[in-house]
């Protein structure tokens, strides 16, 4: 005991470097962007984080599909500073069809916001397959990848571009963990046609004041999507990168008719569970 005694006083606390402290601190997300790949999700991000109230982590940190062995800590630190007047939002679009992401975020916070920003499911996959092709051009045409057989009009659901869009089969996975009412559906069509009003019910969501309105928009004809607008506190309008508006691949439209079948039953079941009608008809 004598000997414990003796021991050196602990080290004093390493000091702060000198300059501004840094203000807030690091929370886990109390809202996550969980889906749709090629649904409008980066858009959504940048309008969002244009509020005061909203700090928002810019990279995907797939945290709830492929880094959950590095535990919440880990997490955590990857998460912007936030005063305790700010909310934390995240984006990683996978998370909508990971099967275990619903139980791993109700085991982080049972009160997590969702957002889901959806649109035509065939839209969503012809442009999941422009960004595959411009990556990999030597995969086979979209029709290919569509079909099991395409004369008895069998859809291969095992391909992701096409599983993605069957929101309705998705959505039950999350509904065993959260309440309709924490999650909020984001049209993909009209974030691009109206993005004020879109994004007025994202704040409305959120419990944020509506700050992001008409004003912070104009509509980027070359890119066929609304961008922000400059505003005094940041320095260049803000548009959505180079991969943000590309040209779909040109596809039969017979193709098109047989997807949109296939899809109906799925859209009509998502409406009547969301009680929104996206029109994707």
């Amino acid at each position: 005991a004598l000997a414990r005694r003796s021991r050196e006083p602990p080290a004093p606390p390493a000091r702060r470097p000198p300059g501004p402290a840094r203000p807030g601190a690091k929370r886990l997300p109390q809202a996550i962007v969980v889906g749709v790949k090629k649904g409008g999700t980066r858009a959504v991000l940048e309008f969002i984080r244009v509020h005061p109230d909203v700090r928002a982590l810019g990279t995907e940190p797939h945290f709830f599909d492929r880094n959950y062995d590095r535990g919440l800590e880990w997490y955590r630190s990857l998460m912007p500073r936030t005063l305790d007047s700010q909310i934390t939002v995240e984006k990683t679009p996978s998370y909508f069809v990971t099967k275990e992401a619903p139980r791993r975020i109700f085991n982080m916070s049972r009160d997590t916001k969702l957002i889901v920003v959806v649109r035509n499911p065939v839209t969503r996959a012809i442009s999941d397959y422009t960004q595959t092709l411009s990556k990999k051009p030597d995969i086979p045409t979209f029709e290919g990848l569509s079909f099991r057989n395409r004369s008895l009009g069998l859809v291969d659901t095992s391909w992701n571009a096409i599983r993605i869009g069957m929101y309705a089969v998705h959505l039950e996975s999350w509904l065993q963990y959260f309440p309709l009412s924490q999650i909020h559906f984001v049209s993909g069509e009209k974030l691009i046609t109206d993005p004020a009003g879109e994004m007025g019910k994202v704040q409305d969501f959120l419990g944020i004041k509506r700050v992001i309105t008409d004003k912070h928009f104009y509509f980027n004809k070359t890119k066929g999507f609304p961008c922000l607008k400059k505003l005094e506190s940041s320095s260049l309008p803000r548009c959505l990168g180079k991969s943000k508006g590309r040209t779909h691949v040109q596809i039969d439209p017979e193709v098109i008719e047989q997807l949109r079948d296939f899809y109906r039953p799925y859209n009509i079941k998502f409406y009547e569970t969301v009680g929104q009608d996206f029109r994707w008809e």
